[in-house]
Parts: structure tokens; C-alpha cells; sequence
């Protein structure tokens, strides 16, 4: 199984985000370094903008994480709604 992982800029917006991607993806990893963090999934990883406006207290647009935004891992699928990375088997 190949893992999908995404990269932010460490900052408060980013510390709710990895927290509703975290709350959303069972068998996610975190892994913080000075100015940046990294969350890896097994296979598949869904961000979902409902739970990211959950964590925030604001409506939030799902492009807005590519302001904080380094790299990701994985193919990328986005709607409106979810952002999602997955593997291709």
C-alpha cells in the first residue's frame, strides 16, 4: 500500500487543518518540523472543507489551502466540497 501524504507551512491556520485532516483519515501521521508539517494516509487521504469550517468557526474555501501549501504525494481529485489524494492501484 502507498502512502499519500500533503505538506503545509506550520502557522495557526494549518494546526486546524492537519487537525480535521487527522480527525477524517484514520492511520494518519503527523510529523511537525520547525516551519513546516507533513501528514501522511495510507492510500487514500479526503480533506473536507465541512470539517475544516468545523475546526476554523468560518466558512472556508477548499483553495485557500494552497496558500499554505508545500508539496503533496498522490493523485488529486477537488470539488468543491473535498479535497482528495489517493494511488491508483
Amino acid at each position: 500500500m502507498s502512502t499519500v501524504f500533503i505538506a503545509f507551512q506550520l502557522n495557526d491556520a494549518t494546526r486546524e487543518i492537519v487537525d480535521a485532516i487527522v480527525d477524517d483519515n484514520p492511520g494518519a501521521t503527523v510529523e511537525q518540523q520547525p516551519a513546516m508539517v507533513k501528514v501522511d494516509v495510507p492510500s487514500h487521504m479526503v480533506i473536507k472543507r465541512e470539517s475544516i469550517e468545523e475546526r476554523l468557526g468560518r466558512p472556508f474555501d477548499l483553495q485557500e489551502l494552497q496558500v499554505h501549501l508545500i508539496t503533496l504525494s498522490g493523485n488529486l481529485d477537488e470539488t468543491d466540497d473535498e479535497f482528495s489524494l489517493s494511488w491508483a492501484n
